[in-house]
């Protein structure tokens, strides 16, 4: 009987080891918070553009039914303009897909994989040429939660979302960070004329004139808004929205408004 009690006590024992060593194994499929959303996880995925270069994309999660926007990347850099960007805007309840363009590098220590295989299958990687991977973004962001999307863009890639806007009619809202006329051979204020859905656009204060210029141009929208900082002077693009910049906040504040609308 004694013997039997002891037997059943090691059983048990080894049984608890084993149970809690599994509980513990690292489990890759399963994201990562992105930060400080208690409800959003975070996953690094790929999906095809249009000529069928393979897109990365982190894609910060919070539910089906929030509404999600696009995040587009500035010259050189990656998605990693986003990394303390996307947590906020979970925080707001929308869920988020910030994208490697093929037109880019590296930026807050995440390289731009979307380049690589550009690349790799003999694409060209301009500006313009990004302009297929934000719609395929747009796209698989509709598929997944089967709604209209907004679409962000920073430098060169606030230019292409503004003219994608004027093209399509599944887009819910554009926020344009620093557009210009970027684009070698293509008019940027030529091509978004058409624009009809709500519009923010913003920029430094050094950059207000070449803003201004396409604001005017945008005369069929609903609701449009340009913006440019009281207080401080802003930076170049989406970076504005970093927390480590002096004017995020009064960004962040008309952005919401507009949001709002």
């Amino acid at each position: 009987m004694k013997k039997s009690i002891i037997q059943l006590t090691m059983f048990s024992l080894i049984s608890f080891i084993l149970i809690n060593i599994w509980g513990c194994k690292d489990d890759d499929t399963t994201p990562s918070n992105p930060g400080s959303s208690d409800t959003a996880f975070l996953a690094t995925i790929t999906f095809p553009s249009l000529d069928s270069v393979t897109i990365t994309a982190d894609h910060y999660h919070t539910n089906n039914t929030n509404p999600v926007i696009v995040l587009c990347h500035q010259a050189g850099w990656s998605r990693g303009e986003y990394l303390e960007v996307a947590p906020k805007f979970n925080d707001m309840g929308y869920n988020v897909l910030a994208i490697d363009q093929r037109s880019g590098q590296t930026i807050n220590g995440v390289d731009n994989k979307t380049v690589g295989s550009a690349v790799t299958a003999g694409k060209t990687n301009r500006f313009i040429d990004a302009k297929q991977d934000i719609e395929a973004a747009i796209d698989w962001a509709k598929n997944k939660y089967n709604r209209d999307v907004i679409i962000l863009g920073s430098s060169y890639s606030a230019s292409l979302v503004l003219m994608i806007a004027a093209e399509r009619n599944d887009i819910d809202k554009v926020l344009a960070f620093s557009p210009g006329e970027y684009l070698p051979g293509t008019s940027v204020q030529g091509s978004i004329s058409g624009i009809k859905m709500p519009v923010f656009l913003t920029s430094s204060k050094q950059e207000r004139i070449q803003t201004e210029k396409l604001f005017e141009v945008i005369s069929n929208s609903e609701f449009k808004k340009q913006f440019v900082p009281k207080w401080g002077d802003g930076q170049h693009g989406a970076r504005n929205l970093w927390p480590s910049m002096a004017d995020q906040e009064e960004y962040w504040n008309a952005m919401k408004i507009f949001l709002d609308q």
